[in-house]
């Protein structure tokens, strides 16, 4: 099944208004302006997007250290929050529910006055610009609110995804040194209370400033604080101006090389976001947006912007997006744009549970974090009545999408049917030559990709090695795409060592320095393998036996309580393989192209 768009939608979508401005009668034609004249696209998203500064640019991008070290909004100085308040005072910034509760809203002015509050409490802590905090906590108003606050103060947020074991936070915290972690005291999900302030201790967090959202009784760490005795009463705040290369937020996205990268936002990287949301999702004023996610990841950060800078407001549900109740508040809150990772869908189909629920003022739906399956991407588009599925595929690094979709060309599920605006990119195959089906090559600059890594060297992970194309230098991704005949694209997984577990980025190394430390195993090697009918990847570990009595089915059990223990509880172990010797290259590598060969033979 497939979707068109008729007349009316074509001409009321943002894309459609920007071509009419520039006199373009073709997308196509319009996608190569925005790539070859950048400058001029760069500078009409800006325009149309009504980014506010304190001072402006001189130039859109200044390339005098080259394309991997741009400079944009160049002799600007601004804070990218404040052009998240451009919407009436009286306008809704958020729609929220908690499990069990009611809908609530918060108006822009209401919003804004909670951050100022936020943003006037720093300092009684000693917390000041060039400074950083960390946010452990789920997708809620608070946790917006404290990030919204503190890049208005000039103050960088690490965000951490609260799922992480205390682990891999105090990992992501080592990193980013923040000078305080907010907090909840738990997390209540799916009528399950689960420990968060508790994981904070055990990772040896920093002074925490703890939301109860419970009625049990916990102890302080000497020096912690609740959040009422942390709130300012003072209203008015103005926004710390910054230049567009000062990092406002530290983000992990796992590497090939098991320690998670850090990689800095700026000021500029909320401008990618921005603009995807505004061209590819038609995110328009007043819109309600939806996405399930957190601030650990990227699109929590990108919620946030992509919403409110286009003046729309965010919907946040604080249950488990997998019943009906989220069902519900997704119909009552009138979402017009939700996005999905598709292992949600999965759980929707399995369960029936949305069968009954009103979702006719969705205008479109998003997918990212995993491969699709086209059967569940068709019973999405279905469930509001045919509406399209901009599937959405990029990363932290980018700050946005580098191929998606629009609402003026036909959605078929699965599939990307554009290169996104202002963005470029060429596949090769392996002889590093062009390619219907092969790696992809991101061709620079393109606003928001990062230029720098706070842990690792950037121009080592992203740019050494990489062939030129028609004299011009491309920058490594390591996703693998398909363009098919039509000259849409089809998802083919990740080319390195990293994969998509339940929307979640994890290296493969991560996976087996978990597994090689159980007692059976003498060595290991981690897969994510594609379903038969398409769809998320799936975790399979071979392994390399020492002696053991125990049964497979216990040795499978026993595996991947630890994945899940020291990693993450979201992550799930699909088989687990023994082998007699993983297959190698001459120097040493595991062949994970032949691993994955091997296990498609066996199913």
């Amino acid at each position: 099944m497939s979707w068109r768009p008729d007349k009316e939608i074509v001409e009321h979508s943002n894309i459609y208004k920007v071509m009419q401005q520039h006199h373009f009668n073709d997308y196509n034609t319009f996608w190569e302006w925005s790539v070859t004249k950048r400058e001029q696209f760069w500078d009409t998203t800006i325009k149309n997007l009504g980014l506010k500064f304190k001072n402006n640019y001189t130039r859109i991008v200044n390339l005098d250290k080259g394309v991997t070290q741009p400079q944009w909004l160049f002799g600007a100085t601004l804070n990218i929050v404040d052009s998240c308040f451009k919407n009436d005072s009286s306008a809704t910034a958020v729609v929220y529910q908690k499990e069990n509760g009611e809908l609530t809203t918060l108006s822009q002015s209401q919003l804004e006055e909670l951050v100022n509050k936020i943003a006037n409490s720093f300092s009684r802590f000693k917390v000041t610009t060039g400074d950083c905090i960390a946010i452990y906590m789920p997708m809620t108003v608070e946790a917006v609110s404290i990030y919204l606050a503190a890049i208005k103060a000039g103050i960088q947020v690490a965000t951490v995804a609260d799922s992480f074991t205390p682990n891999e936070i105090a990992i992501r915290l080592k990193i980013s040194n923040p000078k305080l972690i907010f907090t909840q005291d738990v997390l209540p999900r799916a009528g399950k209370i689960l420990p968060l302030y508790e994981k904070v201790e055990k990772a040896n967090g920093p002074k925490a400033i703890v939301i109860k959202v419970s009625d049990e009784k916990i102890a302080l760490r000497n020096g912690d604080v609740y959040w009422d005795d942390f709130l300012s009463d003072n209203i008015q705040f103005k926004s710390v101006p910054q230049s567009p290369d000062d990092v406002i937020t530290i983000l992990f996205s796992s590497g090939t090389t098991g320690a998670p990268k850090a990689i800095p936002w700026t000021h500029t990287t909320p401008i990618k976001a921005a603009s995807d949301g505004f061209y590819h999702h038609n995110i328009q004023k007043n819109d309600v947006v939806c996405w399930p996610t957190n601030l650990g990841w990227m699109m929590g950060p990108w919620l946030i912007f992509a919403t409110l800078i286009n003046n729309a407001a965010i919907g946040l549900y604080y249950g488990a997006p997998l019943g009906e109740s989220f069902g519900r508040f997704v119909q009552n809150a009138k979402v017009t744009m939700l996005g999905v990772i598709p292992s949600i869908v999965k759980q929707w189909i399995k369960t029936q549970c949305m069968e009954n629920v009103d979702w006719k003022s969705i205008k479109c739906f998003s997918s990212t974090g995993e491969v699709s399956n086209p059967k569940e991407m068709d019973y999405l588009m279905n469930l509001a009545g045919n509406k399209p599925v901009i599937e959405y595929c990029g990363g932290t690094e980018i700050g946005g999408g580098y191929v998606t979709g629009t609402v003026i060309q036909e959605n078929i599920p699965s599939t990307f049917s554009s290169q996104a605006l202002g963005t470029s990119f060429i596949l090769l195959d392996e002889d590093g030559k062009p390619a219907d089906k092969g790696e992809v090559f991101i061709i620079p600059p393109i606003i928001g990709l990062s230029n720098t890594l706070l842990n690792k060297d950037h121009h080592k992970t992203y740019y050494e090695g990489t062939p030129k194309y028609k004299g011009r230098q491309l920058r490594r991704h390591g996703d693998q795409l398909q363009r098919m005949k039509n000259g849409y694209y089809k998802a083919m997984g990740r080319v390195d060592d990293a994969m998509n577990l339940g929307g979640i980025k994890v290296s493969s190394v991560q996976i087996e320095a978990v597994i090689n430390h159980l007692n059976f195993v003498k060595e290991s090697a981690a897969i994510a393998v594609a379903p038969l009918d398409g769809g998320p990847g799936e975790l399979v570990v071979y392994y390399v036996p020492n002696k053991c009595e125990l049964s497979e089915e216990e040795l499978t059990k026993i595996a991947a309580k630890s994945i899940k223990t020291e990693l993450n509880p979201l992550f799930k172990l699909s088989k687990l393989i023994k082998i007699d010797a993983l297959p190698r290259t001459a120097s040493n590598k595991v062949m994970r192209c032949k691993l994955r060969d091997m296990y498609d033979s066996i199913v």
